[in-house]
């Protein structure tokens, strides 16, 4: 049954956007981010278009999202960014997927779960060089480093990865990136001297992939550029390709006498004899309540903005004179196109970033794949 509302995902886009980042890289390898069920487009068709795309990486933030993706067959090298107690480390194991350590009880979990999984874990160990989030501090490097290689020599684990993550690079220029830069080349290198050997240390992030050739290492972990939505909007798009195209179809139009109250609250008020057309979407599909009033969409050949409140299910829009018939598509986001919002667009009336806009597009709201392999 089609929905009212769709989520349209440019397979393409989503490969396109990872071989220009991977060139932009200078070619070394990718883990393509897929955490949030990538970015609100999908978990497992956006894994297997970036891995078509060149990614020989995927990156998750929670055990749960490493696990469905090893049900739904996908096998390649997946790594969990977010390490916590109780998880069932020994299924992630054994299932070959690699594990987040950054205190050294941490490393003694995920050892015993290898014991019990009777292989080896996987690790990278998270450097915290000035995020100030996630990962051991330059204070408390050394312990976790002797942690590791102590369960390393018990055959317990395999140190793979040294990593941080930026706190500002989507601020070119930010004194703390240089600074952290810094930070995490002091540290990888006491973890070398100390007897680690690592296949890969990674740092870079999408802006930093885009801005800090110099933070590249052996891996660059792109999130939201891989889904054609830049991370420094105040420097370009750098040719990336949007891949979601949020729609729905108009539910019902009438004209309606000036004077009109629109909505809960009657914040809006018609000013003329006016249409008013009815979008089958609200805040339950991740409409932004506080975009009521603000947001533009692309309906009628032209954006029209949101007439008063945003509704749990549904908003409307004024159409003036112009003519829409139910059933007719109405765009709220997309590539921009045919003169539609784009999510930066969305973005920057609300005062947020293009993230939050695609990935709160809640499950209610199918997922249409377009552009597949099998299509090109």
């Amino acid at each position: 049954m089609r929905s009212p509302a769709q989520a349209r995902i440019d397979l393409a886009a989503i490969r396109h956007n990872v071989s220009l980042l991977r060139e932009r890289a200078g070619g070394v390898d990718v883990m393509a981010m897929i955490k949030a069920e990538a970015y609100g487009h999908g978990l497992v068709p956006a894994a297997q278009a970036a891995l078509a795309g060149g990614a020989t990486w995927l990156g998750v933030a929670k055990l749960a999202e490493a696990l469905e993706l090893r049900r739904a067959g996908v096998t390649a090298r997946t790594m969990v960014c977010l390490g916590v107690p109780g998880e069932p480390y020994d299924e992630a194991i054994a299932l070959d997927v690699d594990l987040t350590a950054n205190v050294p009880w941490l490393v003694e979990e995920i050892a015993a779960a290898a014991e019990r999984a009777g292989r080896p874990a996987r690790i990278h160990l998270e450097a915290d060089t000035g995020m100030g989030r996630g990962g051991a501090t330059a204070a408390d490097w050394s312990a976790l480093v002797d942690a590791a290689l102590k369960a390393e020599a018990a055959g317990h684990l395999r140190v793979v990865g040294l990593y941080s993550h930026f706190a500002c690079a989507d601020e070119p220029g930010h004194p703390s990136v240089a600074r952290q830069l810094g930070v995490f080349k002091e540290l990888v290198e006491h973890a070398e001297k100390t007897g680690v050997r690592p296949e890969v240390r990674h740092l870079s992030n999408s802006a930093a992939i885009l801005t800090l050739p110099e933070a590249r290492f052996d891996l660059v972990r792109p999130g939201i550029a891989m889904y054609g939505l830049t991370p420094v909007p105040q420097i370009g798009t750098f040719g990336l390709r949007p891949a979601m195209t949020l729609t729905a179809d108009a539910a019902l139009v009438k004209r309606v006498p000036a004077g009109s109250g629109v909505s809960y609250g009657h914040t809006y008020v018609t000013d003329r004899e006016t249409t008013l057309a009815l979008v089958p979407a609200g805040y339950g599909d991740g409409i932004p309540r506080h975009g009521s009033s603000l947001l533009e969409v692309f309906a009628g050949g032209a954006r029209r903005r949101i007439a008063g409140r945003v509704c749990m299910d549904q908003f409307v829009i004024d159409l003036g004179d112009d003519t829409l018939s139910a059933g007719d598509e109405i765009i709220l986001f997309g590539p921009g196109d045919r003169g539609e919002p784009t999510a930066q667009d969305w973005a920057d009336a609300l005062g947020t970033i293009s993230y939050e806009i695609v990935t709160r597009i809640g499950s209610r709201v199918p997922r249409v794949y377009e552009g597949g392999v099998s299509e090109t």
